[in-house]
């Protein structure tokens, strides 16, 4: 009995039950991907966030559409579907204009 007590405790890590921790970049991509907006104060406070704004700058680089709503209450931001003007403007920007019409 002793024997078996101790080969537990000798064998750490082969049988790990804990999940991998999130980045908090994968925690925020996790809440905007829920669909609900999203205050500065929410991000800053419970993500304990320096700079939300830089965040929501490098989710953009990673293509979350991702929109500011600015308010008397102050800063929200929201994750929505690009309008095909702005997908015009991306396909310009990699392609050149190449004679196509414009939506």
């Amino acid at each position: 009995m002793v024997q078996y007590i101790m080969n537990l405790f000798n064998h750490k890590g082969e049988n790990v039950m804990a999940r991998a921790k999130l980045s908090k970049t994968e925690k925020v991509r996790n809440l905007f991907s829920k669909g609900q907006s999203v205050t500065w104060k929410t991000l800053r406070n419970k993500f304990d966030l320096t700079s939300p704004a830089a965040m929501v700058g490098k989710l953009r680089n990673e293509g979350m559409m991702i929109y500011e709503n600015r308010t008397s209450a102050g800063v929200s931001y929201r994750v929505g579907t690009p309008s095909k003007a702005v997908i015009a403007a991306g396909q310009t920007a990699l392609f050149g204009s190449q004679g196509y019409a414009s939506a």
